[in-house]
């Protein structure tokens, strides 16, 4: 029985960590950040420089800058509140308390659309009984509209990057027709010619920039 809170806390340590990743991803700036980067690699051409490690990190660190307001407000509610986190109902307890910060951070980073439509999914797949206890402010609406409206802002943002390295894609490869060297890679002339123009705008700063103030 002595052994018992510590046997708590350990298990509860370890669905925290377990759970960590799964908050990180679904929750947090990460997934756009490193589609983004995806993507921008992907446009410049070069598919594995940057490394997939490096884009992880670097989406990573940026995450954690992006999060901290948020991360300081969920440290204040554990550590403000007197719990003891020896027993099951202090760690529910906490948990309630940690949800609101979170809960503030997903409604200014959604849209009402994607809200609506998974609070009027709820009538059509969840029975009743638990549609009822829903609100557009749970974060069982909030999370798949988070994700949702994330992925969409990625792309968004995916796709304007790529039009000026497409369109130095298209034209080395008419330039290269027109000399009658169809045989020639366009790739092997294109991919210079990108790097060189996004070390000339100071693309990576940029960037960098860029999506820390999205979320402004």
């Amino acid at each position: 029985m002595d052994g018992s809170p510590g046997i708590i806390a350990l298990l509860a340590i370890t669905l925290g960590l377990g759970l960590l990743t799964f908050a990180v991803v679904t929750t947090t700036a990460f997934v756009k950040i490193t589609i983004v980067l995806l993507l921008v690699r992907n446009a410049l051409g070069v598919q594995q420089v940057p490394p997939n490690i490096v884009i992880y990190t670097v989406a990573l660190i940026l995450t954690v800058y992006i999060s901290a307001p948020v991360s300081e407000q969920i440290y204040r509610q554990l550590t403000s509140s007197g719990l003891e986190y020896r027993t099951f109902d202090d760690f529910t307890t906490a948990a309630g308390r940690v949800r609101e910060p979170i809960r503030a951070h997903l409604q200014r980073l959604t849209t009402d659309d994607e809200r609506q439509f998974f609070l009027s999914a709820t009538r059509q797949i969840w029975p009743e009984d638990v549609r009822q206890r829903v609100g557009a402010d749970d974060l069982t609406i909030l999370i798949p509209s988070f994700m949702i409206s994330e992925l969409k802002r990625a792309f968004e943002i995916g796709f304007l990057l790529y039009l000026p390295f497409i369109t130095i894609d298209l034209i080395v490869t008419t330039i290269l027709m027109a000399m009658g060297m169809a045989m020639v890679s366009p790739t092997i002339i294109s991919v210079p010619f990108k790097l060189f123009l996004f070390i000339a705008v100071d693309g990576w700063s940029r960037l960098m920039h860029g999506l820390v103030l999205s979320y402004s």
